[in-house]
């Protein structure tokens, strides 16, 4: 009977994901939805950005085994990555009125860099992507009793989301978030209610996890802890922010009010509610503690779907894995299109200028699919946890992409030159540490890239420049590149008397 719901769900899923790709006319609506879409709906895909397989069984896994103090990146980094995001897009790129991050870094810069960063942005979503297709491979597993293997849950998985995300595009991720956020929160939350009977109510639970120091959140006074503490929370905090999916479901918005207003208000409901499967997971850990201990052992990240399975009713299994189901396909399918809209744009494009928008949407589909297929091939070859996948997915981007981001939107002194040093030096000293030294490491070795690329930006730039970069755009470039793409959008209308 479960078996039957988890299929019906999935039907209607993939029917609504069907019924908005009647909306995709152009490359535009398919990228950001035609930059219309309301807050509640904006909200919906902020909150969804991150909501996904790491929240409902990578967070609950690592918090039961480490406490708060593990789980920093996320959501602590995560919510306020959002936050950052939300003002940053809304305030400097909206106005561009330009579809991907790839956009910004070659009106910025130069062909060159758009080049590199995009690639930075587009392979930190091989991770990322994973993660939500192991997680939709392990519920397949889990709801058949074993008769699907993790492996051929995974492609069955991937085929779903890549079905309606090929066809609907960021019309159909956003109208999905919406529906999938209130399955989600309505199946956790009912889960909570109905375990917090089995334990006497939340009281007894958090006073418990108090008592064994999972509420500790800070390290204890060494600095080296401190340093690894703030590099797990700077990697996801800034290393997402260069991301297409966060910058695509913001600048979706119909406004940058509503982008605003749409990102705070995600990333605070997303905070907030990721403590729901914590809280769920650590009272499964009290009502069986031998059992759910030999799990965690095991593999920490079956504890809910097993406390689900075995101690809830049926009404209970379809509401938690609904909302399972919701929370990883809403994440999955926005991060799926996120770098194929990137690598299309900001790669593929510059090899064919004269390429027209219907040519182009197919462009953009048939990046879709091939990189749906690296990342089933890297999850099925992937033996890291899904927490794990996620929090190393960023560092590409704190290295090498985050940078010259930032100080091309704000400081007037930024050059290509500048951002080439460091876009190359912050990844290569990210890598060569990671691949020489690795965990071994004092200091995280993305810090140490973040370091060198802002070092390598600020030599580049002020160093004498080359021929032909002499003069980096003025202070004002983003507000005169806004006021041309608005010309262009807008012509004046012809007056004949004048």
């Amino acid at each position: 009977m479960l078996l039957w719901f988890i299929i019906a769900y999935l039907l209607v899923s993939v029917g609504i994901g069907l019924w908005a790709s009647t909306r995709v006319h152009n490359t535009k609506d398919f990228a950001v939805a035609g930059r219309s879409l309301p807050l509640p709906v904006v909200t919906a895909t902020v909150f969804a950005t991150w909501f996904g397989a790491e929240a409902v069984f990578g967070i609950p896994a690592t918090f039961v085994q480490d406490g708060l103090r593990g789980v920093v990146a996320d959501p602590f980094g995560s919510s306020m990555c959002l936050i950052l995001a939300g003002f940053f897009f809304a305030t400097q790129l909206y106005k561009l009125n330009i579809i991907t991050l790839g956009d910004f870094y070659r009106m910025r810069y130069n062909r060159t860099v758009e080049v590199i960063t995009t690639i930075c942005i587009v392979l930190s979503y091989l991770g990322w992507v994973a993660a939500q297709i192991k997680a939709l491979g392990l519920v397949f597993n889990v709801v058949t009793g074993g008769a699907v293997s993790q492996e051929a849950g995974m492609v069955l998985g991937a085929a779903i989301v890549l079905t309606y995300t090929t066809f609907g595009g960021m019309f159909s991720v956003a109208f999905l978030d919406f529906v999938q956020m209130m399955v989600s929160m309505g199946g956790l939350l009912f889960i909570a209610w109905t375990v917090s009977g089995k334990t006497g109510g939340v009281a007894p639970v958090i006073e418990h996890a108090a008592q064994t120091g999972k509420l500790d959140f800070f390290p204890p006074a060494d600095p080296w802890l401190w340093v690894t503490f703030l590099g797990a929370w700077v990697t996801m905090m800034l290393g997402s922010i260069p991301q297409q999916d966060v910058f695509q479901r913001i600048t979706s918005a119909k406004s940058a009010k509503v982008a605003i207003w749409g990102s705070i208000l995600g990333a605070s409901i997303y905070f907030c509610f990721t403590f729901v499967p914590m809280f769920i997971a650590y009272a499964a850990t009290l009502l069986e503690p031998a059992k759910f201990t030999a799990l965690i052992e095991q593999d920490s990240q079956l504890v809910l779907p097993t406390l689900v399975l075995e101690s809830m009713p049926l009404v209970a299994q379809v509401l938690f894995f609904g909302a399972v189901l919701s929370a990883i396909m809403s994440c999955s399918s926005a991060t799926l299109l996120a770098p194929s809209v990137t690598f299309a744009e900001n790669v593929v494009r510059g090899f064919f200028p004269k390429m027209g928008d219907r040519t182009f949407l197919k462009v953009m589909r048939g990046c879709l699919v091939g990189f749906a297929l690296m990342v089933l091939a890297f999850a099925l070859n992937s033996d890291s946890s899904i927490f794990e996948m996620v929090e190393n997915a960023y560092k590409v981007t704190l290295a090498g992409a985050f940078v010259p981001l930032v100080f091309g939107a704000f400081w007037k002194r930024a050059t290509t030159q500048g951002a080439l040093v460091a876009t190359i030096g912050g990844l290569l000293s990210w890598i060569l540490i990671e691949v020489m030294i690795g965990e071994a490491s004092p200091v995280p070795p993305q810090l140490i890239g973040l370091g060198i690329s802002a070092l390598g930006m600020v030599v580049g730039s002020l160093l004498p420049q080359w021929v032909g970069h002499k003069h980096p755009h003025p202070a004002g470039f983003l507000h005169e590149h806004a006021a041309h793409t608005h010309l262009e959008a807008h012509p004046p209308h012809h007056n004949p008397g004048r």
